[in-house]
């Protein structure tokens, strides 16, 4: 079923999945610790049984038990070599029990590894692993493709570039989602729908995370910025263990199915359960909102809005909102000292721009690395992902070529800007297709082959050609942003009127507009003046946006003085806080500029705890070198320096300014820097660590560590030795290693519902082998009151807190 059958079959109804498998697998007998898709083919008939009972409870779509059908999850248990007849098998279950009354998906997630930079995958081995599973599935007779209880954007990405380059099947979507609203990985919700649907998914949603009363603001805020279905999964409430050590939930089917009013209420058409439901719960939704038509009046997309998107924000904007500065500093013409650095492959000052623009109030970064003596694509690359460390701004890919384009828009986490698309020879053919696989809004430069228009008229044409193109290939206006092509002034004296003219007619006609400036004032004199008098004439024609140098602060106050004089909503507080920041920075002599010279030993320690800050690991080792040259003592260093500042780290992700890269990539560089000075504490008398030992496993039948390792690396940056057991860890071997090593602490992680009473067991076996290590417990699943119903001595709520929580325990400072 493609996307367009699919939107159809999902027209002004409900549409009803099924619920758990893995809970109720669990309930018939599955073991902690196997392969579930193996044991399942062992088990054919109670997979049957309970697919065939969602069937008859009204599920409209039920998931075939594939979830962890990757080679790599299941080279895990030996298995990778049988990967096709393990997903055929499954599908052909799945249809048996469907038959011709549910539709069935072909069930993908996340394979266990971690995307580069924070893990080893390369993206495009993850789009491979994908493609081959979407292949089986398809081949085995999979109705649609959804992809599920998604961490990472990234990897959803993956998934439908995958499932686009070798079939037409309608994939579905659902990340699962933190108690803050956002993805392990830091996505929200708005971001992660804008970036998805732009990319074709067609459906989008929620599953896992937590029950229905608490999804409502992450469905609400996936609905309002999209058009296609929204899908609600949640659990069946919270996890609790029962006298018999068994995991169950708190909301029965009654409750379930009244939470669930409130996700419809907030835009939910596509409804099932997920850990904790069973077919009784279907069957009480099904007889519930069964007949149940979508709400007309619930917010949905706006039309006329338009969305740009990183990993971790969006950019919302309409015809008559705020303007908008694309920061334009990220380019090499006309820098030669920038030249200089992306020759070296030093991205000193890259970082220092990004930073900058952003202080000074750019809304979306230009990124352009075309020049002579360089692989453009390789350091666009490393440029975007240099940039993405830095700041969550949605970026501008500006380049001419169709292949660093490609490789841009591929890798890029959101959904960017291209710049730019004209009628040149060949471009819109090659660009206009990118621009619609990945979902990017484009640039339309208004070019055609015989090149800049003679006129407003011929310009409008050749907006109208390049837009019918875009049309065709299912684009539409909120997908374009027209440049108003400004010429020089001085050569041609209604350069600045022509353009003028065409922003009106953009703006009549529904286009977004932005432009360069600096083209109207070449060869005149005190140039600043002429282009911020053109710059708010065009502004007041409707211009949405422009590329410029965002510390201009001239044309900068005009720009915003501009939209309050307009009365536009928001433009006297970005005014007012403008000016009162303008005013600071005068009242102290703060000069803007870039480092040009190296640090100092007067600033060498501040900068090491921005490397820190900064996840800076290609110039931390540098820097902690420089300073121990200089005479700087070791101790000091990771006393007064690095503790402090991966202290702070700790502290912005608790308030929710980091998120997990930024927590990962500070303690990443921490560790180089101490990396650095171990043997140099070492020669003074020992690193002078004495803290505890630590041993940290994730439990048995469990094969997630992405949580442990952050765990893991946090407490070992902080001097506790820590015995790393890995995952799927029996309680056997946990206990006899905390024994063996004198553990201060037992830390043990799960991901999944399925396998956190490992975690009780554990507990126990301790007790009953008199261990006296105290025992942490965390997890995306896991929480304080679960902790306490076992008995273990803390919980931790992620790997900052982890620290905190280990420190009390053992009285440590």
């Amino acid at each position: 079923m493609n996307k367009e059958a699919f939107l159809k079959f999902c027209e002004n109804r409900m549409v009803f999945l099924d619920g758990a498998t893995g809970t109720n697998l669990m309930k018939a007998g599955m073991p902690a610790g196997v392969c579930p898709e193996k044991w399942i083919l062992e088990h054919k008939d109670v997979m049957l049984k309970l697919q065939k009972a969602y069937v008859d409870a009204g599920s409209d779509i039920i998931y075939a038990p594939t979830f962890t059908g990757n080679r790599i999850k299941l080279s895990d248990y030996g298995l990778n070599d049988q990967i096709k007849e393990i997903n055929t098998e499954l599908v052909k279950l799945a249809k048996e029990a469907a038959g011709d009354k549910a539709l069935v998906a072909g069930d993908i997630t996340m394979t266990g590894r971690q995307l580069k930079p924070i893990g080893d995958l390369d993206f495009e081995e993850l789009v491979d692993v994908y493609k081959q599973q979407i292949k089986i599935l398809e081949e085995a007779g999979c109705d649609i493709l959804v992809v599920e209880t998604m961490m990472s954007l990234q990897e959803c990405r993956a998934a439908l570039i995958a499932a686009s380059e070798i079939t037409d099947m309608a994939v579905m979507v659902t990340l699962t989602f933190e108690a803050d609203g956002r993805t392990l990985y830091g996505s929200d919700a708005a971001a992660s729908a804008i970036t998805l649907e732009a990319m074709g998914a067609s459906a989008i949603g929620a599953n896992c995370s937590t029950g229905p009363d608490k999804m409502e603001e992450v469905i609400r805020n996936m609905a309002q910025v999209t058009r296609i279905p929204i899908i609600a999964k949640p659990n069946a409430g919270l996890p609790s263990v029962d006298a018999n050590g068994n995991t169950e939930y708190d909301m029965d089917a009654d409750t379930f199915t009244e939470e669930i009013e409130r996700l419809i209420g907030a835009g939910a058409s596509i409804l099932g359960g997920c850990c904790g439901s069973t077919p009784a719960y279907i069957e009480k939704l099904k007889k519930v909102y069964g007949d149940r038509k979508i709400d007309k009046d619930i917010p949905r997309k706006i039309s006329g809005r338009r969305y740009l998107s990183s990993e971790r924000r969006s950019l919302s904007f309409g015809m008559d909102d705020l303007f908008m500065i694309v920061g334009e500093r990220i380019n090499p013409t006309g820098k030669k000292k920038l030249q200089a650095e992306l020759r070296e492959g030093n991205l000193d000052m890259v970082s220092d721009f990004a930073r900058s623009q952003e202080e000074d109030g750019a809304s979306v970064l230009d990124i352009n690395v075309g020049m002579s003596g360089i692989d453009e694509k390789d350091m666009m690359l490393k440029v975007m992902e240099e940039v993405m460390s830095i700041t969550d701004l949605p970026l501008c890919i500006d380049t001419s070529s169709a292949e660093v384009m490609e490789a841009a828009l591929r890798l890029y986490p959101g959904r960017a800007l291209m710049n730019s698309i004209s009628l040149e020879k060949g471009k819109a053919e090659k660009f206009l297709p990118l621009a619609r696989k990945y979902g990017a809004m484009f640039i339309l430069l208004p070019l055609n082959p015989e090149g800049l228009p003679r006129n407003t008229e011929e310009k409008i044409s050749n907006i109208n050609a390049l837009s019918e193109m875009a049309y065709e290939l299912g684009m539409n206006k909120e997908d374009i942003v027209v440049d108003g092509l400004v010429a020089t002034v001085g050569a041609d004296p209604n350069a600045a009127i022509n353009t003028l003219d065409t922003i009106s007619y953009c703006h009549d006609n529904g286009y977004a507009t932005i432009c360069g400036l600096s083209n109207i004032s070449f060869g005149l004199p005190q140039r600043m003046n002429v282009n911020t008098a053109f710059l708010t004439m065009a502004i007041s024609r409707g211009l949405s946006m422009a590329i410029a140098n965002p510390s201009q602060e001239m044309l900068v106050n005009a720009a915003f003085a501009s939209d309050l004089l307009r009365n536009k909503e928001g433009a006297d507080i970005r005014y007012i806080q403008r000016m009162q920041r303008y005013d600071e920075a005068n009242a102290t002599n703060t000069v803007k500029e870039v480092k040009d010279a190296p640090a100092t030993s007067d600033n060498i320690l501040d900068i090491i705890k921005q490397d820190v800050l900064n996840g800076s690991k290609r110039t931390i080792v540098k820097d902690t070198q420089k300073a121990v040259s200089e005479g700087i003592d070791p101790r000091e260093i990771l006393d007064t320096v690095l503790m402090p500042a991966i202290n702070e780290v700790g502290d912005l992700f608790d308030k929710g300014k980091y998120f997990l890269p930024q927590l990962i990539a500070g303690a990443e560089a921490m560790k180089l820097s101490i990396g650095y000075l171990e043997p140099l504490l070492q020669q003074e008398g020992g690193s002078g660590s004495s803290l505890p030992s630590i041993v940290i496993a994730t439990v048995h039948g469990d094969i997630h560590d992405i949580g442990k390792n952050l765990v893991a690396l946090m407490l070992k940056n902080y001097g506790f030795n820590v015995i790393d057991l890995g995952k799927d860890v029996p309680k056997e071997e946990i206990i006899k290693a905390a024994k063996e090593n004198n553990a201060s602490i037992i830390a043990l992680s799960a991901l999944m519902t399925t396998t956190m009473k490992e975690m009780k067991n554990v507990v126990d076996l301790a007790h009953e082998e008199n261990v006296d290590s105290k025992i942490v417990i965390g997890g995306a699943v896991v929480t304080q009151d679960y902790a306490d119903e076992i008995g273990a001595d803390g919980y931790s709520s992620d790997a900052a807190d982890a620290v905190r929580v280990v420190k009390q325990i053992l009285n440590i400072e």
